[in-house]
């Protein structure tokens, strides 16, 4: 039996004489154990003390046979034991019933010897083999888990390798990455849109400027405005990025895909690469877009000083005729002047001292 202990049995019977009769016949098979004299009692031994088997009369006073069988089924805790049903009863409508209530088994009194001992034995094989199934289970759930985790941080290590690329052509980009992420995520919340969104987009968002390990040096890291020619190579890091991460079959993968080529759209459409307008344009990166412009104000680059917290938030909410506040989805900006106090929170915590 499991543990190499005997099996257990509760017994329930009102009568003395009964239980004293069955533990004796069940002792001189190995088995151990308990007794109840009514149903209430009976449930609680149950649940406590966790029996491998119950035997269980049907006539008692106060809660009956039925009664007990069906709260023992409907308890998680003892819903997987076995039950005999015990009876006077050789009627087949009590029987049925008995079955419909939840016993496995049931045994007319006077109990058989010879009965008894086959039908024990055959339940307690039944159970072990039932127990080794929940705990083969319970094991390969856990692997499950565990081998989810190892494939999330595979990728979340692969997503690291693309990042540092990028940090490596501009370091400032490094640290601005990293920032984006929390914000986007602080954002996502204070728009109370999905919990799986707020993950995906604190995975995905860093690799939104993917695109730019494919623009040449003396064009990213240029210290003045581009001309036409440079801005238009500028333009397809969007999509060099998407196409970088095209080819990707992980939720994370495929929002960085739809972000890193969206996420220069602007609401009235005036934005780039295909100018998308309004709700065309995926909401996560509209969610990302005003993240990325409150941290380019907030940075140094190779054409700009950085600037603080007020003089960017006047920018995103006046405009300064290059940044201007219709270039934002309504209700993302409403969410993103709420939380612009842990915005600013998370420049500094996440800033190059």
């Amino acid at each position: 039996m499991k543990d190499q202990k005997p099996a257990r049995i509760l017994l329930v019977d009102d009568e003395e004489r009964n239980i004293r009769l069955l533990e004796a016949l069940l002792h001189s098979e190995g088995y151990s154990t308990l007794s109840a004299s009514n149903g209430r009692d009976a449930l609680k031994v149950a649940a406590f003390a966790q029996p491998d088997l119950i035997l269980l009369d049907i006539m008692m006073p106060g809660m009956d046979g039925f009664a007990t069988v069906a709260e023992l089924k409907a308890n998680p805790l003892t819903q997987p034991v076995p039950v005999i049903m015990l009876t006077a009863l050789d009627d087949r409508n009590s029987k049925l019933r008995a079955l419909e209530a939840g016993a496995e088994e049931f045994l007319t009194k006077p109990i058989d010897r010879a009965d008894l001992s086959v039908r024990v034995r055959n339940l307690l094989r039944l159970k072990e083999y039932g127990d080794f199934l929940t705990d083969h289970n319970r094991i390969l759930e856990s692997q499950v888990v565990q081998r989810t985790a190892q494939l999330e941080n595979a990728y979340r290590d692969t997503v690291f390798t693309l990042v540092r690329a990028a940090e490596h052509k501009d370091e400032e980009t490094g640290h601005h990455v990293r920032r984006i992420s929390y914000y986007c995520r602080t954002l996502s919340e204070a728009m109370d849109l999905p919990a799986d969104f707020h993950d995906a987009i604190f995975q995905a968002s860093p690799m939104h400027d993917i695109g730019k390990i494919g623009i040449p040096d003396h064009v990213l890291l240029k210290p003045g405005s581009f001309n036409l020619d440079e801005w238009n190579i500028m333009r397809t890091h969007c999509a060099l990025g998407a196409s970088i991460l095209s080819s990707g079959t992980s939720p994370y993968t495929e929002m960085g895909a739809e972000i890193a080529l969206n996420h220069h759209e602007r609401w009235d459409g005036t934005g780039y690469p295909n100018g998308l307008k309004g709700a065309a344009i995926p909401i996560a990166a509209r969610v990302m877009q005003i993240c990325d412009v409150y941290d380019a104000l907030r940075s140094r680059r190779p054409y700009k000083p950085p600037l603080d917290h007020e003089h960017s938030m006047n920018i995103i909410i006046e405009g300064d005729g290059r940044t201007q506040p219709e270039h934002f989805d309504p209700e993302v900006f409403s969410c993103f002047v709420a939380q612009a106090g842990r915005f600013a929170a998370i420049y500094d915590q996440h800033t190059d001292a």
